[in-house]
């Protein structure tokens, strides 16, 4: 869910700017998943740009201290949130720590890597939710270590239905500064493309593991 649609059009507009955004509905991209995509989100670019980086840490700052308060930690989920749930848990003065993918293999074998108390309420960050597998990962992980996660904070989230669904079954509110709902809008408003690719755009969204 995008809760301030200015905040979410700055978003697009940065992250088409710097190319973090990149669409090709002719040759698609292929995610981990195998799912075939017109779209790739590589949020951790704006770690390179001081001014988008800024902007992107204040609003999620700001979103969390007004749907959340001060009494929470922040946890980012490596690899991509790690700097940006470390800066916005700066703004914050809240602790910080950070989910790993899995468990090490050696030392002392942390997922969790931080210092973030038992019963604490923990707010997660996230750069992007698109399957929501590895942000489920990560709040199995911090759940399982005694803490209460109120909800997810992403820079961009694709909104498929299916993966909205499994936050729902988590009992987890997620949240985005922008999304590919208003990356369409944008689109379509400044008649970037031609309609014909706007309309494989929204199949995609509508069914991505069958689009292609």
């Amino acid at each position: 869910m995008v809760l301030d649609k200015k905040v979410a059009e700055q978003t697009i507009n940065y992250l088409t700017q710097i190319n973090a955004i990149k669409l090709n509905t002719k040759n698609p991209f292929t995610w981990t998943s195998g799912i075939k995509s017109p779209i790739y989100c590589d949020n951790r670019l704006v770690l390179s740009y001081p001014r988008i980086r800024e902007f992107i840490a204040n609003s999620m700052s700001h979103v969390i201290k007004n749907r959340y308060g001060n009494d929470i930690s922040v946890a980012g989920v490596a690899t991509g949130a790690i700097a940006v749930g470390a800066m916005v848990s700066e703004r914050l003065n809240v602790p910080y720590a950070y989910v790993r993918p899995e468990p090490k293999g050696h030392g002392l074998k942390n997922q969790i890597e931080g210092n973030i108390k038992v019963e604490s309420n923990v707010v997660v960050i996230e750069d992007l939710i698109s399957t929501g597998k590895s942000s489920i990962n990560a709040i199995n992980a911090l759940k399982s270590e005694g803490l209460n996660v109120m909800g997810m904070l992403s820079i961009f989230s694709y909104n498929f239905d299916f993966a909205n669904k499994k936050f729902i079954d988590k009992k987890v509110t997620i949240n985005s500064l922008a999304d590919y709902n208003t990356l369409i809008d944008i689109i379509e408003q400044n008649g970037d493309l031609e309609y014909e690719e706007i309309s494989r755009l929204k199949k995609w969204r509508e069914d991505p593991e069958n689009w292609s």
